[in-house]
C-alpha cells in the first residue's frame, strides 16, 4: 500500500463529520474501540490506573 499525502487549504478542508457518518455502524465501532485500547495504553505507561473520575458538589451553607 503506498501512502499519500495531498495538501488541503483549511478552508477547503472537509469535516470529519461526514467522512463518519458514511462508515458503517461497525467500522464506527472498531475506530473507536482503538481510540479506547490506546488511552488505556497511555495511562499504564505513566502508571496510572483507569477509573471513574469522581465528581465533587460543594453547597454553600
Amino acid at each position: 500500500m503506498e501512502k499519500v499525502v495531498t495538501k488541503v487549504n483549511q478552508k477547503q478542508q472537509k469535516s470529519d463529520f461526514y467522512y463518519w457518518q458514511k462508515q458503517s455502524y461497525q467500522k464506527r465501532l472498531e475506530a473507536l474501540e482503538q481510540i479506547r485500547r490506546e488511552y488505556h495504553q497511555y495511562q499504564y505507561q505513566y502508571d496510572v490506573e483507569p477509573r471513574f473520575q469522581r465528581i465533587y458538589t460543594i453547597i454553600k451553607r
